[in-house]
């Protein structure tokens, strides 16, 4: 018997946000689909509606997030070994960039599974995009730690990295946290990085600016309202 193809759905970053960012080829692909693996269902079947799913109630929808059991997971490749095409969602942007996704992902390779992703918006990528800093040489640390002398350690760890191999660093908050985590970077960087903050990307309030370090020290208070941000920063021997 053949295999099944899986396929990863990028969904919107935002709530509210159109589908502008979701090709045509996307819809075609997910309104095809019975098999979806999914971080929350609930989640799952609003972006679905997105794609103008034809029918949510005959998806069929597992959940992969931090409750799953390990064990779990080759189950849920079932219907890809029996044949049919599966798609893996996150809750948002795109499976396997900061998301539990990446564990499918690498159970698929190991069965000879086609793995084929969709073009879709990440607000990872939009910010390396969009900050002006190296783009041929970046790295993506997820998140810092929340006690803050591990913080600031780690911060300056990242930043004298960054400084001796010209490597941009990029890194995301809870959103709950980033006013405190702003607060924290103006304080422990040295005043010639540059700082990226890239707020509610994709949105149409969105926030996107990188300055000096000096600079954001001047700059007016940035209203954070517990959005998503991605933040980032490069410090080079020509600062």
């Amino acid at each position: 018997m053949n295999k099944g193809k899986l396929y990863l759905i990028p969904v919107n970053i935002i709530e509210s946000q159109n589908n502008i960012h979701l090709p045509d080829y996307n819809f075609t692909i997910v309104q095809q689909l019975i098999y979806f693996i999914v971080e929350n269902a609930k989640e799952a079947r609003a972006h679905l509606k997105k794609y103008n799913y034809p029918n949510i109630q005959n998806a069929q929808l597992f959940e992969l997030n931090k409750h799953t059991d390990v064990n779990e997971l080759k189950t849920f490749l079932k219907p890809i070994l029996e044949g049919n095409n599966l798609g893996l969602l996150s809750d948002a942007g795109c499976p396997g960039v900061a998301d539990p996704g990446s564990e499918i992902i690498k159970l698929a390779h190991k069965n000879n599974v086609e793995v084929i992703p969709l073009v879709g918006p990440s607000s990872i990528l939009l910010s390396i995009m969009a900050s002006g800093f190296n783009g041929q040489n970046f790295m993506f640390v997820g998140y810092l730690p929340v006690n803050k002398d591990e913080k600031n350690k780690k911060i300056k760890e990242l930043e004298n990295n960054s400084k001796r191999n010209s490597i941009a660093v990029y890194f995301i908050e809870t959103p709950y946290r980033n006013e405190t985590m702003f607060e924290n970077l103006l304080q422990t960087l040295n005043p010639s990085t540059n700082l990226f903050v890239g707020l509610n990307i994709g949105a149409s309030n969105c926030f996107i600016k990188s300055k000096t370090i000096s600079e954001w020290k001047t700059h007016s208070k940035i209203n954070f309202n517990k959005q998503p941000c991605v933040f980032g920063f490069f410090a080079t021997n020509n600062n």
